[in-house]
């Protein structure tokens, strides 16, 4: 029997169905499309849990939004994958595919074209399995957590799995893959120290340094528009991006470690703990930036986001 084509489910999955539709105007996916991949990562949900799961019992922890949204990238949505691209993860509003480079740093320190690789091999996966007997990664997702961290936390995984085959050591199961992450620390002790080892690291930034990280966080300004207002070609705000992301971390990371921090998260906690502070410097103000942009004959736009 079909447990979704139940009469007494139709108005709540319906509601679903364009309650997702109205969120995400831009993906199209029609009712039966929905009901399929419904029908599919409920089985999956079922398979991975211990006990027998009802439908109703399933939709109660579902995040409809960020499952209507990778339903669309394996139905190949072009609009679904650019949403995907630009997914903010935490408090800190980092991109996605920054996060993902976060890992890639910690997961291979010290080779950058591995590190890149990583980020672009996962990504190429998402939707294309790695072999008949895997399914791709997207397809395991089941909607029962965030899908931001559920990927930071499949990358590292992934790539785990990966270097214990290389090495003789037995692969992850691929139920381990999609673990969610543990929790971050909420110890007072931690943020005093975050803040020291943050404020510490700022105050070695230039000023040239300091307007892009400020046009990008406080501005909300893509890389194109940061490039366009700076009259330099988008490659370099990129690579001044990713260089000055791979200094917070090892300057910020290496100041916790030296703490006593032994946790696998501490990406996380520093771009989550990382939003605030910038937003509260007054170093990254926004009269600090219109006077360093000024000095270059430009002007911001009136209105900055603020935290």
């Amino acid at each position: 029997m079909d447990e979704l084509a139940d009469p007494s489910l139709q108005p709540r999955l319906m509601l679903l169905f364009h309650y997702c539709r109205l969120q995400l105007p831009g993906v199209q996916l029609s009712w039966p499309v929905f009901r399929e991949h419904l029908a599919r990562t409920l089985q999956l949900f079922r398979k991975k849990s211990a006990q027998p799961v009802a439908a109703s019992a399933y939709l109660q922890q579902f995040y409809a939004i960020d499952w209507f949204l990778c339903c669309g990238c394996l139905e190949r949505s072009e609009r679904a994958w650019e949403m995907l691209f630009a997914l903010k993860t935490g408090r800190s509003d980092c991109l996605l595919i920054d996060a993902l480079r976060a890992r890639a740093v910690r997961l291979f320190p010290r080779d950058e074209e591995r590190q890149e690789s990583a980020v672009s091999e996962f990504w190429s996966h998402l939707i294309v399995s790695e072999s008949p007997q895997s399914l791709p990664i997207l397809a395991r997702y089941d909607g029962q957590r965030p899908l931001a961290p559920w990927l930071i936390r499949v990358f590292q995984n992934w790539h785990l799995s990966a270097l214990r085959t290389r090495s003789g050591e037995q692969a992850l199961p691929d139920e381990e893959i999609g673990l969610p992450l543990p929790p971050l620390p909420t110890e007072p002790r931690w943020h005093e120290a975050f803040c020291l080892a943050a404020r510490a690291w700022l105050a070695e930034l230039t000023d040239e340094e300091r307007l892009v990280l400020g046009l990008r966080w406080r501005y909300r300004m893509s890389q194109r528009e940061v490039a366009g207002l700076l009259g330099i070609h988008e490659g370099n705000v990129t690579r001044r991006i990713d260089k000055l992301r791979d200094r917070c971390l090892e300057r910020i990371g290496q100041a916790l470690v030296e703490q006593g921090w032994t946790g696998d998260n501490l990406e996380e906690y520093i771009f989550t703990e990382m939003g605030s502070l910038l937003m509260d410097d007054p170093r990254l103000s926004a009269e600090q930036l219109q006077r360093l942009i000024r000095a270059k004959g430009k002007e911001l736009p009136a209105t900055p986001v603020e935290g």
